[in-house]
């Protein structure tokens, strides 16, 4: 792929990966792979400009309708489309209707930037997402044939151990660690043709596994403080991101964002 690539812009639209959940920065803000990715670029091209649109819990109908549009419209560089993991992963869905979301979002999106880009979401091993698994497969399956059809480059998370790792995820067992979002920027880093600094699938060095009395406690904390209010969100029709604004609405230079 070619190294010498160059972008000027740059348009995150998605979810709570997209947002940056759980990469919390010193004021209480989300960093995560988008900003990450958004940063690098910025250091390789003056007057880069960057959006991210994402807002945690949204569902790819609301992704559809509230940010493809205007993504669409700003005619950046670079687009990721991330969504249709929430969906997956409520109590009841109908897949079709993810599919066809999503096949309108990529319709709209792919002209309108030079480089699209999908992705296969990680997934954390575990009991939990073991029941979720054939959904995601599923919505994996659609986006592979979306990308092949309109030229999008998928990035493959899923397929990544590493990123399985439960050591990658938050306390909350559903966002990255800060590690991880690190990762899934060097992996769009790659397939946005450019030179890799890291090899982002290298797996994590073997741990001893914790004993049973602490594995009960973690699981206990994770159903009463995620779990539970999670699953109360699902069946009441709320979601985390009700009257959230996009991280970042508007197209705009960048490139004072942190690193690391």
């Amino acid at each position: 792929m070619e190294m010498n690539a160059s972008y000027t812009s740059f348009v995150a639209v998605g979810d709570s990966f997209t947002e940056g959940m759980s990469d919390l920065l010193p004021d209480g803000s989300y960093r995560g792979w988008a900003d990450l990715l958004a940063a690098r670029l910025a250091a390789r091209r003056p007057g880069f400009s960057y959006a991210n649109l994402a807002v945690r819990g949204k569902l790819i109908a609301q992704i559809a309708q509230d940010q493809v549009p205007v993504a669409a419209a700003m005619r950046a560089d670079v687009v990721t489309l991330v969504g249709g993991l929430n969906d997956a992963l409520r109590p009841k869905v109908d897949m079709g209707r993810v599919r066809d979301h999503l096949e309108e979002s990529v319709e709209l999106l792919a002209p309108s930037c030079k480089k699209l880009v999908l992705m296969r979401s990680p997934g954390r091993n575990g009991p939990v997402m073991e029941r979720f698994r054939p959904r995601m497969e599923q919505l994996f399956t659609t986006i592979d044939e979306l990308a092949a059809r309109h030229g999008a480059v998928v990035v493959d998370l899923y397929g990544a151990p590493a990123l399985a790792d439960p050591r990658m995820w938050d306390v909350d067992r559903l966002h990255l660690t800060a590690e991880g979002h690190r990762r899934v920027a060097e992996a769009v880093w790659q397939a946005l043709g450019l030179p890799p600094e890291q090899d982002w699938r290298t797996e994590l060095p073997a741990a001893d596994p914790a004993g049973w009395t602490v594995r009960r406690a973690q699981d206990l904390s994770f159903a009463r403080q995620h779990l539970l209010p999670w699953i109360g969100r699902r069946l009441t029709g709320r979601s985390s991101g009700d009257g959230r604004p996009a991280k970042r609405p508007e197209l705009s230079p960048y490139g004072d964002g942190p690193l690391s």
